[in-house]
């Protein structure tokens, strides 16, 4: 935020910035202990003194929570969901938004053909917009944001003959790369395309998909890397011009969205987005009876009730003993032999 500035004061933090109506600077002490603290406390310092409580619209609220997000990756995708949320709230205060009006955002958006889970997600933002604004007090308090339902995952896990139709479709092999080590590893695609060399660690036998400073929204896990893995790394690696794993000529690769569509055109399959990859790994894994705390932490789930909601239903003999329990017609048998 280039409108404020952050000093020292009686041995700890301010901020201050110049009020551009009368010109005047205005400071305040800060609570923070570190730069970084003051950095973050400063923003919201100067957000609670120059948008009047009582005035503040969605759309300054909006705004204001993408600055203080910073470089994380929600303040990007709030930037593109803001472009169907604000245009229905951004003039309105929070205390003038309704039930009805969240109920009429959701029919509204679903019958343009929106998915559920894009309104949910666009609702969500507003939801966690309104509560930050409340928590710096930058509003008295947050309305209650109703969303639709969010939907079940749509776990779709592909066969084996699928998986070989898809790698035997990938033509260029930066393509047939990623979506070897998306099988290997049960990653997101970001973290795919994230992965550089450093991370890569042969002596070890590991792949880290965490990101250095931690910034993501999603969790990436430190997966050992098995053979199929190992045989593409090794052959990439020989080739390599650039830091990242996934690259084509001589450059990062920042979406595979086009090969992948190819790969499938190629492979004569439809409807199978990328992330169905992430869903038969994590099923794969389960039917071959692995427990499923191993599967979360494979996943990078920090919850694993997150991979219980999602995969119990593909765990073998799931509720099979449960089941056991009903057979009533037993103690019949039990009768008739005794």
């Amino acid at each position: 935020m280039s409108n404020i500035s952050i000093g020292r004061l009686r041995g700890g933090y301010c901020v201050y910035w110049d009020d551009p109506e009368t010109g005047k600077r205005k400071r305040y002490q800060l609570a923070a202990r570190t730069r970084a603290q003051a950095e973050a406390e400063g923003r919201d310092r100067f957000l609670k003194e120059t948008i009047a409580p009582v005035g503040a619209t969605i759309e300054q609220i909006w705004q204001a929570y993408i600055g203080h997000l910073g470089t994380k990756p929600t303040a990007t995708t709030m930037r593109h969901t803001g472009k169907a949320v604000l245009p229905e709230f951004g003039s309105l205060r929070p205390d003038q938004i309704t039930i009805n009006d969240c109920r009429a955002y959701t029919a509204k958006r679903l019958g343009a053909g929106r998915k559920v889970g894009t309104v949910h997600t666009e609702l969500g933002h507003l939801r966690s917009a309104l509560k930050w604004a409340a928590k710096i007090r930058l509003i008295d308090h947050a309305p209650y944001i109703e969303q639709p339902p969010k939907p079940d995952s749509d776990v779709r896990p592909l066969s084996d003959k699928q998986i070989t139709a898809l790698l035997d479709g990938c033509g260029a092999p930066h393509i047939r790369l990623a979506v070897i080590l998306l099988l290997a590893t049960g990653a997101r695609v970001g973290a795919i395309l994230d992965l550089t060399w450093s991370r890569v660690d042969f002596d070890r036998g590991v792949i880290d998909l965490r990101l250095p400073d931690g910034v993501t929204r999603k969790g990436r896990a430190v997966v050992p890397m098995n053979r199929m893995a190992r045989s593409a790394l090794q052959t990439a690696a020989q080739v390599r011009v650039t830091d990242h794993v996934v690259e084509w000529g001589g450059n990062r690769v920042k979406s595979i969205r086009k090969g992948y569509a190819s790969a499938l055109t190629r492979a004569n399959l439809s409807d199978v987005n990328i992330h169905q990859i992430r869903h038969t790994v994590a099923v794969r894994m389960l039917t071959a009876g692995q427990p499923i705390e191993a599967v979360a932490q494979y996943l990078g789930h920090s919850n694993t009730a997150i991979t219980y909601r999602t995969y119990a239903r593909f765990m073998p003999e799931h509720l099979a003993n449960a089941a056991a329990i009903l057979e009533f017609d037993r103690f019949t048998e039990l009768k008739r032999t005794s």
